[in-house]
């Protein structure tokens, strides 16, 4: 496991491969499908974004609410192709990753090399478990959207897997190849 730390440094995006497993620790941020669509308006009429995404990672989960003496309920990843149309540029104002589960387009794995990202997945149907490295959840964007609000949580040890890395590499193309030939 490789621990790394937000916001994301180039170096840190440099040396990370497809398959490094990694342990996040930092600040990362929430953001679904209609956060998404409010901040790519907002960037294609020139206007700020409600929160400072420039180095951060977004992860693309609405989670369910705190059960008594929890930061937050359940926070599993969701499918991150919804997300594609706006997630090119996003990756051009500066995001410099996104934590999901699924493929991603063709534009978003040009965008990834262009700006020296980084595509994380998280393991799918584990949100329990992964709310456990959350600390501290706020919301600081868009509450009228509920679980699709912008969150900012703070994460101890949040375990994903590279899968696009900033060469281009892709896991969900290159895994497959090599099983078939082992």
């Amino acid at each position: 496991m490789i621990k790394i730390t937000t916001p994301l440094s180039e170096e840190v995006i440099e040396k990370l491969q497809i398959g490094d497993e990694v342990l996040i620790n930092g600040v990362i941020f929430t953001a679904r499908d209609a956060a998404h669509k409010r901040l790519y308006e907002l960037l294609e009429k020139g206007e700020e974004l409600p929160v400072n995404l420039k180095g951060q990672i977004i992860y693309y989960v609405g989670p369910t609410p705190a059960k008594p003496g929890r930061v937050i309920g359940s926070a599993g990843p969701t499918t991150s192709g919804r997300m594609d149309k706006c997630t090119p540029r996003l990756l051009d104002y500066g995001l410099k990753g996104m934590i999901g589960k699924g493929l991603r387009n063709k534009e978003v794995q040009e965008a990834i090399v262009r700006n020296k990202a980084i595509y994380f997945a998280a393991i799918g149907g584990a949100g329990a478990l992964l709310s456990k490295t959350i600390v501290k959840s706020e919301v600081v964007a868009y509450p009228d959207l509920g679980p699709e609000a912008i969150y900012r949580l703070e994460v101890v040890d949040f375990p994903a897997i590279v899968v696009i890395d900033a060469r281009g590499q892709n896991l969900y193309e290159v895994g497959p190849e090599k099983f078939r030939k082992e």
